[in-house]
């Protein structure tokens, strides 16, 4: 169990999609904890989620405005804070291309605030999110986030002698989310048409609450420089086209600055320090070092074999039409129908 009730968490972006699932978890199996704190820059949101968490049913929530690109506002809010869960970021691949130096702010410097902050205060364990297109990148937002990797990684080579651990998630599209395909595609539906980029085209797919509950296992379990990759199913985008609107018309309108066909989330370059976990893959620096802690706490570990990837179209498991259908049911929209 990763938390108790002398637990003190912070989450940045916590009004974001991921975020108000990790708020709504955390609460539902740890209502005993000492506090949840959300730390963001958008007081609308937080206005809005203090409407669905009151403060006299839910004291334990504190809402505190701040930018992850701020240092010393970061470090006034982890004080007291033993747990950090950092999912602020700016994340729409075609912003990113035009607004470069912004997603660099913010993905980049304001990930290593976060690093320098919890160094600076109390912090015990901190785990931060990454994406599939941090593999391999070929768009700017994927660029940002590979470096966010990197910072929280090496964060373990500078903690010294704290019980201080540093690790990543990183997984694929998360199902609902805001901006993603599947709003997306609901919303277009209603006009008859599903613009199609690319008709082979692929992605891993991973719902909220799937990925809450890694972050939570991974809060848990990290031994510190790891990174985490779920092992998950992919859809082609035409699936999902035919799952929400069978009925519409699908012009092919090729693929944005910056987009792949298909997402990678292990490389094979990666292949050489990648576990197998069995529910999860960890990447593992090459230093060696997470390596020896794995064998000093007897957690087995089963090499990937040399040259392995993970590729969202090279991937064994795809959802059917049928899956889709009942996945945007359960967790995006109750009341959907196919158009």
């Amino acid at each position: 169990m990763p938390f108790d009730s002398s637990s003190r968490i912070l989450i940045t972006g916590g009004t974001g999609s991921f975020g108000k699932a990790f708020i709504s978890e955390t609460l539902r199996r740890f209502p005993e904890i000492k506090r949840l704190v959300v730390y963001s820059r958008d007081e609308l949101k937080q206005w809005e989620l203090q409407q669905m968490y009151p403060e006299k049913q839910y004291p334990q929530l504190r809402l505190f405005l701040g930018d992850v690109r701020n240092r010393d506002r970061l470090k006034r809010a982890l004080e007291g804070i033993d747990t950090v869960v950092h999912a602020a970021a700016l994340k729409q691949v075609p912003a990113a291309e035009y607004n470069p130096i912004e997603f660099i702010n913010t993905n980049v410097l304001g990930a290593e605030n976060v690093v320098q902050a919890c160094l600076d205060t109390d912090v015990r364990r901190v785990v931060a999110l990454s994406t599939d297109k941090a593999a391999a990148p070929i768009n700017l937002y994927g660029a940002t986030k590979l470096c966010s990797d990197k910072l929280f990684i090496a964060a373990n080579n500078i903690k010294g002698t704290r019980d201080l651990r540093f690790s990543v998630v990183r997984y694929g599209n998360v199902m609902g989310s805001r901006g993603s395909v599947i709003p997306f595609f609901l919303e277009k539906a209603k006009s008859g048409v599903l613009p199609i980029t690319d008709p082979t085209m692929t992605r891993f797919n991973i719902s909220l609450s799937e990925g809450v509950a890694m972050v939570l296992w991974a809060l848990e379990q990290a031994l510190g420089g790891e990174l985490f990759v779920p092992k998950i199913p992919s859809y082609r985008i035409t699936d999902v086209a035919e799952a929400i609107g069978p009925s519409c018309e699908k012009p092919i309108t090729g693929i944005r600055p910056g987009e792949k066909i298909h997402e990678e989330m292990i490389t094979a370059s990666d292949s050489f320090t990648t576990i197998d976990l069995g529910a999860y893959y960890a990447i593992l620096p090459s230093d060696g070092r997470v390596q020896k802690r794995y064998q000093e706490a007897s957690i087995t570990m089963i090499p990937v074999p040399k040259g392995f990837a993970y590729n969202s179209g090279a991937n064994p498991e795809f959802l059917s039409v049928g899956q889709l259908r009942s996945l945007i049911k359960e967790h995006v929209d109750p009341v959907f129908q196919p158009l």
